[in-house]
C-alpha cells in the first residue's frame, strides 16, 4: 500500500511538472506573439528583406537643335520565379500547357539556341523550384516589347513567374562627336564634361524597391513596396552637330599632315559667347586621334597670339598710335630693356609701324613697345591682364578648367617677366581664354562669357534658361578697338596670315601664334624647350565687316616637325572650319574654291571593304588619299575637298567599330566574332551599343541602329 501511493504521488508530482511546464511555454509563446511579435518580424525582414535602391533614368543631352548627344538606352535582365502561385496552381497546369509555345517563340526570338533546349532549360527550372532562373541577360527594348507578348509572360508577373530588371547604358549617337566635351557618365569612377558638370540635374532621384532574399545571394521584388524614382532632366547645348563636325574633319585633317600630337578647335558665337564647337584630338599609339582630354581647358604658354594684349594696353596707355615707327633691326634679334629678344622670322624691313609689326609678329617690335610703355611700371602691364579677364578663369560650365599662371612682378625680375610676357611666354593662359578676348574685339568691345548648356528641360517642358552673360561692356576704348580690328585684318591680308587667306572670298581677323614647348606632356613625359616641339596657334574671327563667329586652332607638333610656325599649321585649319561657315550661311554666294556644306547622316564617311571600296573609286575614277595599306576594312571619307581612304583596323579580342557598314558586312565581321546582333532600321550602320575598342566577352549581345 505504501508503495502504491509512492508510485502514485511520484506520477502526480511528474503531471504537476509537466502541467507547469507547458503553461510557461504557451506564456512565452503568448508573450512572444502579443508582445515581441513586432521585434522578431522585423529581425526577420532584416535577414531576409531589404530595400534596394531603383536608378533614375539619366537626362538626355541635346545639341542646339535637339540631336541627341548622349542618352541612356534602356537594356533589360528576364528571370522567372518557378515558385510563382500561377505556375503552380492545378499541379503545374498554366506551365504545362504554355511551355512547348513559350520555347518556340523564344528560340525565334533571339535566335541563339533550338526551341527544344529552350524547352528543355524550362523544364529543368521548373522541376528543380528555381526561385531565379536566368533566362536572357541585355536584351533591347525592341526585343522586351515582343517578349511581353509572349505565351505565358502576357499573363502578368504572378501568373508567370516572369521578373524583369531594367539597367541602363549610356550611349553616345554621334560617337565621336564632342565626346570629349559631353563627357561620360561611369558607375565606379568620376564623370567628365558635361555629364559631370550637370550630374546633378542629369542625374534624378533614385527610388526605392523592397527585395526578399530567395537563394544563392539572389533577391526578387516585393509587389507593392517601392517608391518610384524621378528622373533626370535633359540638358540641351549651344553645339551646333555641324559645325562641331566640320571643326573635328578641318582638325583632324591638319593634324595628321604635320603628324601633330594634340590640337583643340573651338567655334564660339561671336555676339554671345556661345560654343557652337568645341574639339579635342590626341595621337594615339596606332597614329589614329581620339578624343581623350579637353586641350581648350589647358593652360600653356600662348606664343604670339598674346601679342593682342600688349597691343591693346600699350595703345590704351595713350602714348602710341598705329602709324608710330618701331626700329626691329635686321638681325632678328634685339637687345630690349633686360635680355636679348628675338624674332622667330626675319622682318620683312628694320623699321616698321605698330600695326605691322602685329601683322609680321615682331617679337622685338611688340617688347620694345611694351618696355616704352611700362618699363618704369611693370606692375601696370598686369593691371590690363586683370582688365582683360586673363588672371582668372573663365567660369565656362565644364569642370577641369585650369587657372592661367601669371609672373610675380618683383624689381629688376619683374621687368624681364613682363619683357617676356608681351610677346607669349612667362605666362600661361587656356585657348578659351585667348578666345575670349578675341571674341570682344570682333564683338566691338564686348566680352561675353563662354558658355555650352543654353537650358534645362524635363519632358519637354523648359526648366531653366541659360542667358548671355557680359563680362566686360568693353575692354578698350572703341578708337582702340577699331585699331586692334585693322591690326588682325593686317594678319591675313599682308602678314603672317597672308597665305592662308590669299584666295579667301571673305575677309577675316586674326592673329598667329608660335611658341616652343615646355613643361610635360599628357602622360607626363618632361619637355623642354629645345626638344623642338612647338605650339602653333590661330585666333580671330569672321566675316570681317560683320563677326558672326570667332575661332581658336591651337596644336602642338612633334618634335623637329617639318612646319611648325602658327600660319602654316593652324591658320589652315581656322580657314577650312571657315570656309565651310561662309559657304553654309551665304548659299547664294559665289562658291568657286569654297566648299558647300553638306548634311550627311554617315557624317562624311563610308565604310566596308577596301577592295569593295577601291573598285567603286576606280568606276568612277576619283582621285583619292590612300592610306588603307593592306588592310582589308577601311573607311572612305571627305576632307576639305579631298576624297580620304583609311585603313580600318579590326582587332580579335576587341568591338570592331562598324559605323558606316552596310548590314551585311556588320553582320559578317561581327557573327564571325561570336557577337550576337539585334538590329533596327534599315541602310547604313549609325550607332552601335558597345563601344568600338571594348573587350569581347563570350555569346555577347549587341544592338546596330541603321539609318
Amino acid at each position: 500500500m505504501e508503495i502504491k501511493r509512492d508510485i502514485l504521488w511520484r506520477v502526480y508530482l511528474c503531471f504537476i511538472g509537466i502541467g507547469i511546464l507547458c503553461f510557461l511555454v504557451l506564456g512565452k509563446a503568448f508573450y512572444i506573439q502579443n508582445f515581441q511579435g513586432i521585434y522578431w518580424k522585423k529581425l526577420s525582414d532584416s535577414v531576409h528583406q531589404r530595400w534596394s535602391e531603383l536608378d533614375a533614368d539619366r537626362g538626355t543631352i541635346y545639341s542646339d537643335d535637339e540631336n541627341m548627344l548622349s542618352t541612356s538606352i534602356p537594356y533589360f535582365d528576364i528571370y522567372i520565379d518557378f515558385e510563382a502561385d500561377g505556375l503552380r496552381e492545378k499541379n503545374g497546369k498554366r506551365f504545362k500547357d504554355n511551355v512547348d509555345s513559350l520555347a518556340i517563340c523564344l528560340a525565334g526570338l533571339f535566335r541563339d539556341q533550338s526551341a527544344a533546349t529552350y524547352r528543355k532549360e524550362l523544364l529543368r527550372g521548373y522541376k528543380t523550384d528555381d526561385r531565379y532562373f536566368a533566362l536572357q541577360q541585355n536584351i533591347s527594348f525592341e526585343q522586351y516589347k515582343v517578349l511581353r507578348n509572349f505565351p505565358l509572360v502576357r499573363l502578368g508577373r504572378n501568373r508567370s513567374g516572369f521578373i524583369v530588371r531594367t539597367n541602363y547604358k549610356r550611349l553616345n549617337p554621334f560617337g565621336l562627336l564632342a565626346n570629349r566635351t559631353i563627357g561620360l557618365a561611369r558607375e565606379n569612377s568620376q564623370n567628365v564634361g558635361l555629364e559631370r558638370t550637370y550630374d546633378t540635374a542629369l542625374k534624378g532621384q533614385n527610388g526605392k524597391q523592397l527585395v526578399r532574399y530567395i537563394a544563392a545571394g539572389n533577391y526578387v521584388p516585393v509587389e507593392g513596396y517601392e517608391i518610384e524614382p524621378e528622373n533626370g532632366k535633359d540638358v540641351v547645348t549651344n553645339i551646333d552637330v555641324d559645325i562641331q563636325d566640320l571643326a573635328e574633319n578641318a582638325l583632324s585633317k591638319g593634324m595628321s599632315e604635320n603628324e601633330a600630337e594634340q590640337g583643340t578647335c573651338v567655334v564660339m558665337e561671336a555676339s554671345t559667347g556661345k560654343i557652337k564647337a568645341i574639339a579635342n584630338l590626341s595621337r594615339q599609339r596606332n597614329g589614329s586621334y581620339w578624343e581623350d582630354y579637353n586641350y581648350a581647358l589647358r593652360a600653356t604658354e600662348p606664343g604670339s597670339t598674346i601679342k593682342m594684349v600688349t597691343l591693346l594696353s600699350v595703345l590704351s596707355e595713350g602714348h602710341t598710335t598705329l602709324n608710330d615707327e618701331v626700329n626691329v633691326g635686321s638681325e632678328g634679334r634685339e637687345f630690349v630693356g633686360v635680355r636679348m629678344v628675338n624674332d622667330a622670322e626675319r622682318q620683312p624691313k628694320p623699321i616698321e609701324t605698330v600695326k605691322e609689326c602685329f601683322a609680321h609678329s615682331s617679337n622685338v617690335g611688340m617688347s620694345k613697345l611694351a618696355y616704352q610703355s611700362f618699363g618704369s611700371q611693370p606692375r601696370h602691364f598686369i593691371q590690363y591682364l586683370h582688365k582683360f579677364h586673363l588672371d582668372a578663369k573663365t567660369g565656362v560650365d565644364l569642370m577641369g578648367e585650369e587657372s592661367p599662371v601669371l609672373p610675380k612682378i618683383k624689381g629688376n625680375e619683374g621687368l624681364h617677366a613682363m619683357i617676356t610676357m608681351s610677346f607669349g611666354y612667362a605666362i600661361e593662359v587656356t585657348p578659351l581664354q585667348t578666345l575670349m578676348l578675341y571674341n570682344a574685339i570682333a564683338n566691338d568691345g564686348k566680352m561675353m562669357k563662354p558658355y555650352l548648356v543654353s537650358r534645362i528641360q524635363s519632358n519637354g517642358v523648359t526648366l531653366k534658361v541659360i542667358q548671355p552673360q557680359v563680362l566686360e561692356e568693353r575692354v578698350a576704348d572703341s578708337r582702340i578697338i577699331k585699331d586692334a580690328q585693322e591690326c588682325m585684318l593686317a594678319v591675313t591680308k599682308i602678314g603672317t596670315g597672308k597665305k592662308a587667306f590669299e584666295t579667301a572670298l571673305y575677309d577675316a581677323g586674326g592673329k598667329t601664334g608660335t611658341a616652343h614647348v615646355a613643361g610635360r606632356t599628357s602622360t607626363g613625359a618632361k619637355i623642354k624647350y629645345d626638344d623642338g616641339i612647338y605650339q602653333a596657334s590661330f585666333v580671330g574671327y569672321f566675316p570681317f565687316a560683320h563677326p558672326k563667329y570667332s575661332c581658336i586652332v591651337v596644336i602642338r607638333t612633334k618634335a623637329h616637325p617639318a612646319k611648325h610656325m602658327g600660319g602654316e599649321v593652324a591658320a589652315p585649319v581656322f580657314r577650312e572650319v571657315a570656309d565651310k561657315l561662309f559657304a553654309r550661311d551665304n548659299p547664294h554666294a559665289e562658291s568657286e574654291g569654297v566648299p558647300e556644306l553638306k548634311k550627311d547622316s554617315s557624317q562624311f564617311y563610308y565604310a566596308g571593304e577596301t577592295r569593295d571600296i577601291k573598285k567603286v573609286l576606280g568606276e568612277f575614277e576619283l582621285v583619292y588619299s590612300d592610306s588603307s595599306a593592306s588592310n582589308s576594312w577601311s573607311r572612305l571619307y571627305t576632307a576639305s575637298h579631298q576624297v580620304v581612304l583609311k585603313k580600318q583596323p579590326i582587332a580579335g579580342k576587341m568591338v570592331p567599330d562598324v559605323r558606316g557598314l552596310g548590314l551585311k558586312d556588320a553582320l559578317y565581321l561581327l557573327e564571325g566574332m561570336e557577337i550576337k546582333v539585334n538590329t533596327r532600321g534599315k541602310g547604313k550602320v549609325k550607332t552601335q551599343s558597345i563601344q568600338p575598342g571594348a573587350a569581347l566577352t563570350k555569346n555577347q549581345n549587341i544592338t546596330l541602329e541603321l539609318n
